[in-house]
């Protein structure tokens, strides 16, 4: 067992008042779970962990852990917090070997899942815990989503998601429709007719949010969503110009640095960025820059004009003129969160919507249109992977309820006709 993983579990204090597990989105049992790894049971720690939080190996790599779990600590009060990240990440990815159960006993019910990305995942999994007959539609080749398409590598290798989809998917019976885009040659009505008795919309948010200033359709701008989905199609040159201080942003900056560019600067508006002092202090680390209380004014060819803004002490924000200045880029990305896919939506005119085009629910997922529920950044806009799992969890009860009050499939109506021999070529 590794020892630095053993330190971090003795340097727990057992609180019998977790302020871990209350920091804690998802409110993972810390301390039992490090009470069960220290009394050598790893296979009952990571039953718990997986019971828990499906996503378990996912969110120990990439969760805000500084202000959730390890931020609460009371050991961080004056020295250094339990790692529990570093605890749960050996856990599941050792644990996740000896999980081969095959499919829970049928229901006899169907469920569809629009979008595989955190939440879709959450629930098909809670969902094929119960029995139903599962299949998830996913608009992109590989299950995943923002967890595939818009977290780097070096964050989260893509071999857990392909060890996810083997242990939680093809084990467990959920079938998946990859590169089907619901809403277009198949509809909601479609999904019904066929006999699933609920559904869920978990799409995400993948159009960017522009700038909508000058510049911005030039050949050396991009928005981070996209470079982020296949960075190795870019070009990026030497230098680039990050507009945007987000986590996104760093994760197009350290990518960036990966690919080749030697120089990234990245800008904020306010005089705090947005990232996390984690991921921030990685960028710092392998040498990106940051400007502050600027504003992206224009984009030429040559890089992208900023105006200063002075920053009063409530926020407020106040241009002034005559600060102009060229920053010079070779490319300039736009990092400044996204907004929801729209195909559903437009199509399917019983589902309301907000004014940001994101699915108007209850508290518990359920839309305007009877037996569809949404949740994820479909309804919550762009928030972290374990927000997203912690309200997919109760969504994926709410669906349970909504399906035990429906019958069961009537038996197929062709299930005794012949069935014809095929010649098998040889």
């Amino acid at each position: 067992m590794a020892l630095h993983v053993m330190d971090e579990a003795n340097h727990c204090l057992g609180c019998k008042n977790p302020r871990c597990q209350q920091g804690c989105p998802i409110h993972t049992n810390i301390p039992e779970v490090i009470r069960l790894l220290k009394a050598n049971k790893l296979n009952e720690a990571g039953r718990m962990l997986f019971e828990n939080n499906p996503l378990t190996t996912v969110c120990s790599l990439v969760c805000n852990h500084e202000n959730q779990c390890e931020g609460h600590c009371i050991r961080g009060i004056k020295g250094a917090p339990v790692h529990f990240s570093v605890i749960e990440n050996y856990i599941s990815s050792t644990y996740a070997s000896q999980m081969v159960a095959g499919p829970a006993k049928p229901n006899g019910k169907r469920t569809a899942i629009i979008g595989a990305g955190p939440a879709g995942l959450t629930i098909a999994v809670i969902l094929a815990r119960y029995g139903y007959d599962v299949t998830i539609f996913e608009a992109h080749d590989k299950i995943g989503g923002v967890l595939r398409y818009g977290i780097p590598e070096f964050r989260l290798p893509k071999s857990v998601l392909d060890d996810f989809e083997y242990r939680h998917l093809r084990l467990k019976g959920i079938k998946v429709r990859p590169n089907t885009d619901i809403g277009k040659a198949i509809t909601l009505e479609d999904l019904f007719r066929d006999g699933y008795k609920a559904v869920f919309i978990g799409t995400g948010v993948w159009n960017p949010n522009a700038l909508h200033i000058k510049g911005e359709s030039l050949g050396n701008v991009h928005f981070a969503i996209n470079y982020l989905q296949n960075p190795d199609v870019y070009h990026l040159g030497s230098h680039v110009v990050i507009i945007g201080a987000g986590n996104a942003a760093m994760d197009v900056a350290r990518t960036a640095i990966r690919h080749g560019t030697r120089h990234v600067l990245c800008v904020s508006i306010t005089k705090k960025i947005a990232a996390s002092d984690y991921e921030a202090s990685y960028a710092r680390l392998e040498g990106v820059e940051f400007l502050y209380n600027k504003k992206p004014v224009e984009i030429t060819d040559k890089g992208v004009v900023l105006r200063d803004l002075d920053e009063a002490e409530d926020g407020t924000l106040t241009e002034r003129p005559g600060t102009e200045m060229l920053y010079p880029a070779d490319s300039v990305v736009v990092s400044i969160s996204q907004g929801p896919t729209m195909t559903i939506a437009e199509n399917e005119k019983k589902i309301e919507t907000n004014a940001r085009g994101l699915f108007v629910t209850d508290e518990v997922g359920r839309t305007t249109m009877p037996g569809v529920f949404a949740s994820g950044d479909a309804v919550k806009g762009a928030r972290t992977v374990v927000e997203a799992v912690a309200y997919s969890k109760k969504v994926a009860e709410a669906m349970h309820e909504y399906m035990q009050t429906l019958p069961a499939d009537p038996p197929d109506e062709y299930a005794n006709v012949p069935v014809a021999k095929l010649e098998d070529g040889n």
